[in-house]
């Protein structure tokens, strides 16, 4: 028995897949990606302020470390750690 392709139904069907995939990637490289900060997030990356303060008891810390002078107070660390259990 032979079949005879006639009409469209004779294209190839993997053919046309590729043809919509490449149509898809040309409109979809036309559209582009957009990024807004908030007001408070801008806020946030301009408080040097509070940076300026971290850094000076990180390095106050760091040196204290370094020195052997650095105590650890086992009551503050449980505190905190129930606060941040229960309280959270």
């Amino acid at each position: 028995m032979k079949i005879n392709n006639m009409g469209p139904s004779g294209l190839n069907p993997y053919k046309r897949q590729m043809n919509k995939f490449e149509n898809a990637d040309k409109t979809a490289s036309k559209a582009s990606d957009k990024l807004e900060i908030s007001s408070t997030a801008k806020e946030m990356q301009q408080s040097s302020h509070i940076s300026a303060q971290r850094e000076a008891k990180v390095e106050e810390l760091r040196i204290q470390v370094e020195n052997g002078n650095y105590k650890v107070n086992p009551r503050d660390v449980a505190k905190s750690l129930i606060n941040y259990y229960f309280k959270n």
